[in-house]
């Protein structure tokens, strides 16, 4: 067994034991944590996923996906084609 990232120590708090999000964090810093954890541990890098992929690997974590969505998008954690039909890790190739 591996040891827990610093990451994912940070936001450990946040989850209940079953792995579910007990809240998403108001303040920026913390905010920051639990997006960059939510892309490094949902999320494959360099692979494409439709939105219904990125809302269906959000809801393993919390019922509100597009908002997550939407905030992961904002924060640069995902890339997202202009007309939305595929999103990436960022920085990840194409």
């Amino acid at each position: 067994m591996t040891a827990p990232t610093p990451a994912a120590r940070s936001v450990a708090g946040l989850f209940s034991p079953d792995g579910r999000l007990i809240t998403v964090p108001r303040k920026a810093a913390r905010r920051e944590q639990l997006l960059a954890h939510l892309a490094e541990t949902l999320f494959e890098p360099g692979r494409g996923y439709t939105e219904a992929e990125v809302n269906d690997a959000l809801r393993t974590v919390h019922d509100d996906a597009p908002a997550l969505r939407r905030d992961l998008v904002e924060a640069g954690h995902l890339a997202r084609t202009r007309d939305g039909s595929d999103y990436r890790r960022a920085g990840t190739a194409e």
